[in-house]
């Protein structure tokens, strides 16, 4: 049994989705979410999860590296699967965020600040060069989808936890925050030309239903944290320079934060097309955690807005909108919870609960 155990543990870090550091993303942003809305009873056991889905997704990676470069390098370059590792870089400042607000570590938040910086320099060069010169490419509705988005997540993940800790900065403070302004900018360019694209596939390709899946929630999450970043600019940054552009900032913010609230009901029409009228089988994968990532940063970055434009009545929509969150990550983590035991059991030989395992 442990032969065949190593086996497939081997089998799963070669193959492991490059996008698993999602589940990080979404479990530290519905943290947050959970601490801004005055429930720390969940807040903190998901903060002390995430830690640990942290620790061994890092271990995972760090095997597949050095075990299976092939493998990792194959994925780095292919069209569909390579925007999956951006999620490493999210994943890293998310986690640096609740440091930052649930536990009130500067130090820690820095630290993974700083790696967040360093994953993103190399994967978003890396990837932008990739596509850019690689020989074979697969035309566009074969080769774009929904986790394309997660470069700008990524960005706006930089600039989310960078004003978090602009105050370390001291004496760099206004230039560090000048920075973190232009991560903003970036990241909106980002979203600005990616949706574009995908747009132009939603109307001008056929859609299957397994073309549809759940990372093109990521439509929406990527506003959502875009309309975050600006939130927190507005919220923590101070410099003069700043005064002149906070009407430019304010506007921009909402633009997109309104952009996100639109693709929420298009999003739940598309998923019901999919899998009530199509009748897609509902089973547990990765991806789904590309789902409600978006769905806690909605929460967070509207009850964030409200607070940078002085609008409390939009708080009505948090308070609503967190439940749902919990809800999609409940059941997600309860369908990684079989998915394990599945495929325990399929290693061990134990199909039949009630017969012993082969050793």
């Amino acid at each position: 049994m442990w032969k065949k155990l190593i086996k497939a543990l081997a089998g799963g870090i070669r193959d492991l989705f490059p996008a698993y550091f999602a589940l990080v993303m979404a479990t530290g942003i519905i943290s947050i979410g959970c601490h801004l809305l005055g429930m720390d009873w969940l807040a903190f056991p998901l903060f002390y999860l995430n830690l640990f889905c942290y620790a061994v997704l890092w271990l995972l990676i760090l095997v597949r590296i050095f075990r299976y470069p092939s493998a990792l390098l194959a994925d780095l370059a292919d069209h569909g699967r390579s925007a999956g590792f951006f999620t490493l870089v999210a994943g890293t400042n998310v986690l640096g965020s609740q440091f930052v607000i649930l536990a009130a570590n500067q130090p820690a938040a820095l630290g993974l600040w700083v790696l967040g910086l360093l994953l993103w320099v190399f994967l978003i060069y890396a990837f932008f060069t990739i596509m850019t010169v690689k020989e074979q490419k697969p035309p566009l509705e074969a080769g774009i989808n929904g986790a394309w988005m997660l470069a700008v997540v990524s960005t706006q993940s930089i600039a989310v936890l960078g004003m978090l800790i602009a105050g370390r900065f001291g004496v760099w403070k206004n230039a560090f925050t000048f920075v973190m302004l232009g991560f903003f900018l970036v990241g909106c360019m980002f979203y600005l030309v990616i949706i574009s694209l995908i747009l132009y596939r939603f109307f001008f390709f056929k859609i299957e239903a397994k073309d549809m899946t759940p990372p093109y929630w990521i439509n929406m999450g990527a506003v959502a944290i875009t309309t975050l970043a600006g939130a927190n600019i507005l919220l923590k940054g101070d410099p003069a320079f700043l005064a002149d552009l906070v009407p430019f900032i304010k506007g921009f913010t909402l633009f997109f934060w309104a952009t996100a609230t639109w693709w929420v009901p298009l999003l739940f029409l598309l998923g019901v097309w999919r899998h009530g009228y199509k009748r897609y089988p509902l089973t547990y994968h990765p991806l789904y955690w590309g789902l409600v990532f978006p769905m806690g940063m909605y929460t967070v970055c509207t009850f964030q807005l409200s607070r940078a434009l002085g609008m409390p009545f939009l708080l009505a929509i948090p308070t609503v909108f967190v439940y749902l969150a919990l809800l999609a990550w409940t059941i997600t983590f309860i369908g990684l919870i079989i998915s394990l035991a599945r495929n325990f059991q399929a290693v061990t030989g134990n199909s039949d609960p009630g017969s012993p395992a082969n050793s």
